[in-house]
């Protein structure tokens, strides 16, 4: 793809989300795409993003679980941005009409210090870097169809990257603990649907340690001249799969001594 390519399909991905009107799959708008191409892609969409007067707030790492890597034949995780309009307050409700098709995930969120990147990072690094942790919610949309409508192709990881890796939203639990106050392998959570459990999850499911998934992506950054910086929050991934949120649907993850996170969709 050229960079004029880029531009026009982050064009595309803007006005769908402007709209509530899924865009078809750039996979196949654009045979031969990337991992790279997907993540110019994205770059072009937050630009735009940006100079519409939004500010970049953290990172979203998303694929991170075994299970959703090999649902799209990958073997490693992906990343978006988290912008300041994507922020709900906890137990707040979302407008009807915010998003085109929202489902949920249940996460840990990692709020950091200081800055990282580069190859070199180190776990150690990342504890260092990081001011607190605590229980989060990721909201997640699509802004291209899921699968096209004329061969039946679903989307795959190149649409995914670059419709900023599905993200949407952020809804942060009230308590904040030190990184190391908890096992963050042995968190959990308990997430409830209109009061019925529909999903439960280990912070292992997360490349075997959340840990891990913030050195991922510390790391990849070099590759992309980024960097995380101090104030960004971090998701790491989420260890439950997603669930759909049509309007009406309340939702209330309990990770236990961890903390609760609440949203609704009006």
């Amino acid at each position: 793809m050229t960079p004029d390519q880029h531009a026009e399909a982050a064009a595309q991905l803007l006005r769908a989300e402007e709209t509530g009107q899924q865009c078809g799959l750039l996979s196949l708008a654009y045979p031969g795409m990337t991992l790279d191409d997907a993540y110019a892609v994205q770059k072009a969409l937050v630009a735009q993003k940006l100079a519409q007067g939004r500010r970049k707030i953290g990172w979203k790492i998303g694929l991170t679980s075994r299970a959703m890597q090999q649902a799209l034949n990958i073997t490693t995780p992906d990343s978006g941005v988290l912008l300041d309009d994507m922020v709900f307050e906890n137990t707040s409700t979302v407008p009807a009409g915010r998003f085109i098709q929202p489902r949920v995930e249940a996460e840990i969120a990692f709020v950091m210090k200081s800055p990282l990147a580069g190859r070199d990072c180190t776990r150690d690094d990342i504890l260092k870097a990081t001011d607190y942790v605590a229980p989060s919610l990721e909201i997640l949309d699509t802004r291209i169809l899921r699968a096209d409508p004329a061969t039946g192709q679903a989307r795959i990881i190149t649409d995914t990257i670059s419709d900023n890796a599905a993200n949407a939203g952020i809804v942060m639990g009230a308590a904040q603990h030190p990184v190391d106050a908890f096992d963050l392998r042995r968190v959990g959570a308990i997430l409830k649907r209109d009061s019925v459990v529909e999903e439960t999850g280990l912070g292992a499911g997360v490349l075997d340690d959340p840990v891990t998934s913030v050195l991922w992506l510390a790391r990849r950054m070099a590759d992309y001249g980024q960097q995380i910086e101090a104030g960004d929050i971090v998701l790491s991934g989420s260890f439950i799969r997603p669930v759909e949120c049509p309007a009406g649907t309340e939702l209330h993850a309990d990770f236990a001594d961890f903390g609760t996170v609440e949203i609704s969709f009006q």
